[in-house]
């Protein structure tokens, strides 16, 4: 059965893919900064990154609205919300580490029914319809079946800039007693896929924004995964996740003394 939102999930693939080219293209050049900031950075091309993306959604569904990292555009009482993050993993790409993708999420009166996740780098493209099989490449793609935190390879993120960071140390090294590896991509989006397709188990963080985390939770959820939010603060935008396979005991793991 062909979805309502089929026509905004190629829409979504075809900008994720369009950004991502042209950020493959500036990968190897001169980057400029907009705000360094002690932990993160802001580049012009996230703002152009975004424009792109923007400017193709809207042409196909102009009666839609866009809320981004870089920004807000279209009627923000719109029924049809793209939520886009431009460059999932800033400082990686400024850095020179290959490790980034560009995320968009469609929000149908506040309720996430689809999500893409586009890697330039890897040309990696994970999307999913809510409540649908989830795709890599036009693959199916699944959750892992690992039980035993022994056996999981997890994502701990220990945040030092939000009043997070002494807590967040401890349960990382908690969390990295009991599993079988520890590993952080710099990228929310990439690492929430990744366990969706079944290369890690699960992922922690205490402060983390909606663009970073709404595409991939489609595709997570639809794969078979769980992601808990909780939203920090009036707006709801930024807040902590728990996401999994679904299978691990996460949440009696993470119980420390």
């Amino acid at each position: 059965m062909i979805s309502p939102y089929t026509a905004y999930l190629n829409a979504a693939e075809q900008a994720a893919r369009l950004a991502g080219a042209f950020l493959r293209e500036q990968f190897y050049g001169i980057k400029q900064v907009d705000e360094a900031l002690a932990h993160d950075i802001k580049l012009r091309l996230d703002k152009e990154s975004q424009q792109l993306i923007a400017a193709h959604l809207l042409a196909a569904f102009p009666e839609s609205a866009i809320l981004g990292e870089e920004g807000s555009a279209g009627d923000s009482d719109a029924d049809f919300q793209w939520i886009v993050d431009p460059i999932d993993g800033t400082v990686n790409y400024f850095y020179g580490i290959p490790i980034f993708c560009v995320s968009i999420a469609l929000q149908h009166c506040g309720k996430l029914v689809m999500g893409c996740v586009y890697d330039p780098m890897q040309q990696e493209c994970f999307s999913a319809i809510a409540g649908q099989q989830p795709m890599l490449n036009g693959r199916p793609i699944s959750v892992s079946t690992r039980s035993q935190m022994a056996e999981a390879v997890v994502f701990i993120g220990h945040g030092t800039h939000d009043g997070s960071g002494e807590a967040g140390i401890r349960r990382f090294a908690h969390i990295s007693k009991q599993v079988r590896k520890i590993r952080i991509l710099g990228s929310a989006a990439l690492t929430l896929c990744y366990i969706a397709a079944g290369r890690f188990d699960a992922y922690v963080e205490g402060r983390i924004s909606l663009w970073d985390f709404a595409a991939a939770r489609v595709i997570l959820e639809a794969a078979g995964g769980r992601l808990d939010f909780q939203p920090q603060g009036e707006s709801g935008i930024k807040g902590s996740i728990v996401a999994w396979n679904g299978r691990l005991p996460l949440y009696e793991a993470l119980q420390m003394d």
